[in-house]
């Protein structure tokens, strides 16, 4: 049965589709309106083209997940009659509000969503047939679910965080004896007042302070973290604590004050000291409250995600600073992962613990995006661009091998915001220089570091990768120190404190990725290649053909390597 999970929240709108429980296609609407972080309504082009990619419609729909995002106020049935008579007319004039879902759970103190709202007019609207099952799910039980469902584990902590969803900030979930217990971060907290308790959005008003865009630059301030030195940290500390529960808190007595502090606190220092303060806080207190989460239940199994955990550097220092077997975090693990956890909590509230279980399995790439294989190399054709040559990988690993810029263009599109190979520019880590001269085509900040590609029989010869962390560095969420032997050898991917952040890579995932990397090793001796998304500065990562036609064109990138052939635009 085919599922459709949506997801309209006011950032990372997205939409997925399973059928049953294999994710069959999931695209953020980002990619699609090249709008960075789009949201604030129904994701229609996203749910369109997952149903492109699936080849099929609303009417194969078997049942719907709902995220409590932006709605158009017709849907809502709970409004007292002033506001629905005000929504009535302001529809028929075309000035329609979308509203929160979350905020009207709040306002009238209310959890039971779909009776709020009018199911039967959304499916009618969305051209699904009625009667189909419309669930809302939670907003950090689907961050859970969704990291859960991609292990192997019999025991583990689910920890979400992020700038908050369903009225919390946090969750904390264990999984242990078969069952699956909410510690925290459920349904009920839509019924209480919020806690002004959010790190992760103490620091994206940090990003904000020093002229960065909240939701978008949080990772512009952990590249600049590495520059400086955590002189401020102890007066942000000050406002917070961990209670015997694990919990996150503040005296903080609202968000808007919150603001105003760090504002303040920030003002006339040097962006490297202030991103390197809030850094240290982020870390020492997600630290220590998972550390005593884990002592609590007894378990050596840590699943992470929400957007907090979009910063690598923390994600590093929990896998190696506390006694774990393994560390995993959901490789989509902003809001656009929301869709996908709610449809895995559908599921599971449909069958049940132990069948949810039993269907896990791990993660073994991410090119849910449509594929346009075919349909590449008659466009850049097609467009101006030149053929370089029919032998795709010994041709770009010559060209990366001389200093040139290759763009990877294969498979679906990226589920999450890294880059791992389908829309991939590669370049050689011999040289720091490119550093500056490839963040200046791609209108990038200079300081951004790049990342490496090393094919697991490497990984651990060039990174200290511990085991626990060796899954999630699968899907590049995670930093680790590069061994001490290869940090001259490779210093593109080197960040100052002597870390990178690895993509490991197996042929299977990626055959045309994994054998240009094997080429490059050949001919340099270094089995790394550069990794870095293939986009401009603040532009999604590029979908369709069209757009890396355009980015070739522009001269972004030296080259496109493709399936068939290499390709250059000459000029």
């Amino acid at each position: 049965m085919l599922i459709l999970g949506i997801h309209s929240g006011y950032h990372d709108a997205c939409a997925v589709l399973f059928d049953d429980y294999r994710m069959v296609a999931s695209v953020a609407l980002e990619r699609l309106t090249r709008r960075k972080i789009d949201g604030g309504r129904i994701p229609f082009e996203a749910i369109a083209e997952c149903f492109g990619i699936a080849g099929a419609g609303p009417e194969d729909i078997g049942a719907v997940a709902l995220s409590r995002g932006a709605f158009p106020s017709r849907y809502y049935r709970h409004f007292p009659l002033p506001r629905l008579v005000e929504n009535r007319v302001r529809e028929m004039v075309g000035l329609e509000k979308h509203k929160s879902m979350e905020r009207e759970c709040v306002r009238y103190g209310r959890t039971d969503s779909a009776t709020m709202f009018d199911t039967t007019a959304f499916l009618r609207d969305l051209g699904c047939r009625g009667g189909l099952p419309v669930t809302f799910y939670n907003h950090h039980a689907s961050h859970a679910l969704a990291t859960l469902f991609h292990t192997d584990w019999d025991d583990a902590l689910l920890y979400t965080a992020d700038g908050g969803g369903d009225n919390v900030q946090y969750s904390h979930r264990i999984l242990k004896y078969g069952r699956i217990a909410t510690l925290y971060g459920g349904d009920d907290g839509l019924l209480a007042p919020v806690k002004i308790d959010s790190l992760g959005l103490a620091y994206g008003y940090a990003t904000q302070a020093l002229g960065f865009r909240i939701n978008k630059h949080e990772g512009k301030l952990t590249g600049l973290a590495a520059l400086g030195e955590p002189m401020l940290a102890a007066a942000l500390a000050a406002h917070f604590r961990i209670d015997d529960d694990g919990r996150i808190e503040s005296d903080f007595a609202s968000y808007p004050e919150m603001r105003r502090w760090v504002f303040g606190w920030a003002e006339g220092h040097p962006r490297e000291v202030v991103a390197a303060s809030v850094q240290k806080v982020l870390e020492d207190f997600i630290t220590e409250s998972v550390r005593r989460l884990l002592a609590r239940h007894e378990t050596r199994r840590l699943g992470l995600s929400g957007g907090v955990f979009a910063n690598v550097k923390l994600n590093q220092k929990l896998a190696e600073e506390l006694p774990v077997d393994e560390v995993f975090v959901y490789p989509a693990m902003s809001d656009q992962g929301l869709a996908a956890g709610g449809v895995l909590q559908h599921l599971l509230e449909r069958d049940g613990t132990e069948a949810w279980l039993k269907q896990r399995h791990r993660l073994d790439h991410l090119y849910y995006g449509r594929d346009y294989s075919n349909d590449i190399d008659p466009v850049l054709g097609g467009g101006g661009a030149r053929l370089v040559s029919s032998e795709p990988v010994q041709a770009a690993a010559a060209l990366i091998n001389a200093g040139k810029v290759v763009a990877i263009y294969t498979k679906g599109m990226e589920y999450g915001p890294r880059a791992l190979g389908a829309r991939t520019i590669m370049g050689a880590p011999t040289k720091a220089e490119i550093n500056q001269t490839l963040n200046e085509r791609l209108d990038r900040s200079e300081f951004m570091p790049f990342a490496p590609v090393v094919r697991d029989v490497d990984a651990t010869r060039i990174f200290r990768l511990p085991p626990q962390s060796l899954y999630a560095a699968r899907f590049m969420t995670i930093t680790c120190q590069v061994q001490d032997d290869w940090r001259d050898r490779i210093p593109a991917v080197v960040h100052v404190d002597g870390t990178a952040r690895p993509q490991v890579i197996r042929r299977d995932d990626n055959p045309l990725y994994y054998d240009i990397l094997s080429a490059y090793a050949g001919l340099s001796g270094i089995p790394v290649l550069i990794n870095t998304s293939f986009n401009v500065h603040e532009e999604p990562i590029i979908n369709t053909p069209a757009e890396c036609l355009t980015a070739l064109r522009q001269g972004r990138i030296d080259y496109v390597v493709t399936e068939s052939a290499v390709w250059e635009y000459p000029g």
